[in-house]
């Protein structure tokens, strides 16, 4: 049957808009359910005779036509406008956020947002509005995690159907390994393995607060400020002065991959929450040191594709 979708509609690009020719609906079980009433309904009205037990079978059946009509009319024209896949490290819950637009008058209510072995999310869409949800997805280990189709369904309204369309728009999650591990820092090069550092309030510029990212360390979190109230925030740090560092693959002697993986997602992450400037040598790459977000990502990114076949 999927198959069949996808030869039917097509792989799609965004923005999607969900027409009439790509909705599908069919009773729920209370769907089922209403109908086996009214059904019964409808032979002990006709087999007594009995005006009034009619006009309400009729009255319900009509009922039934117009939820129909409205749950269709829920789905229909509703716009999938983007999908982005936010990386997140192994265990924890990726998150793709999709932007869906109602360019209608009249607003959309429960419409839920999953695919298989995710569980949905559900949002309403008022007139003339974007918003913006997020879709959460398990990840058990390193790589990627590829989902090959969204599925937007709605129940509204009272349950007696459910109308759904199928998005193929074939997505990657990049899942970076758990940053684990217990090993110290490697030296700087040049044999300073002896040297007692300062701590990184004191050796760098202070720039302020920042909102946590998954990944960071707790030593960076603002403690003080949580406890009064505030949202979790880590401290941030100039990387003027800073220590370098480069983390090797091969160097790290005595555990399998994953765990030499593992602890080089460690020092990553604590290198950057520190504002030092790190650099990092696999097996055939090679990151020079820098600082800042766009290198924790890529740094991050080669240990998440090491020993892969993904670009």
């Amino acid at each position: 049957m999927a198959a069949w979708f996808l030869r039917r509609q097509g792989l799609d690009r965004f923005p999607v808009t969900l027409r009439r020719r790509r909705l599908y609906i069919l009773p729920t079980r209370a769907g089922l359910g209403f109908s086996l009433v009214l059904l019964g309904m409808l032979v002990a009205a006709l087999n007594y005779g009995n005006s009034m037990a009619l006009l309400l079978t009729c009255l319900l059946g009509g009922f039934v036509l117009v939820a129909m009509h409205q749950c269709h009319r829920n789905l229909n024209e509703l716009k999938l406008t983007a999908v982005i896949a936010n990386p997140a490290f192994a265990g924890e819950r990726g998150t793709l956020t999709l932007r869906l637009g109602n360019d209608s008058a009249l607003a959309r209510f429960r419409i839920e947002i999953d695919t298989s072995g995710i569980a949905a999310a559900v949002t309403d869409l008022p007139p003339q509005c974007t918003r913006h949800v997020d879709l959460r997805v398990p990840t058990a280990r390193r790589g990627l995690v590829r989902l090959d189709r969204l599925r937007l369904s709605t129940t509204h309204p009272f349950g007696l159907f459910r109308a759904w369309s199928w998005v193929h728009a074939p997505l990657t999650l990049i899942v970076y390994p758990r940053p684990r591990g217990a090993r110290p820092v490697p030296p700087q090069p040049g044999g300073q393995e002896g040297r007692t550092r300062e701590p990184a309030a004191q050796r760098d510029e202070w720039l302020g607060l920042r909102p946590f990212r998954e990944g960071d360390s707790p030593r960076q979190v603002a403690w003080k400020a949580y406890a009064r109230g505030a949202p979790l925030l880590a401290k941030e740090y100039s990387a003027s002065g800073s220590e370098q560092h480069i983390f090797d693959f091969d160097r790290i002697a005595g555990l399998e991959t994953e765990d030499r993986l593992e602890q080089l997602a460690r020092w990553i992450v604590d290198a950057e929450a520190r504002g030092e400037r790190y650099g990092l040598v696999l097996r055939g790459l090679r990151l020079l040191p820098q600082h800042g977000p766009d290198h924790r990502r890529r740094a991050l990114t080669a240990l998440a594709l090491h020993g892969m076949d993904a670009p």
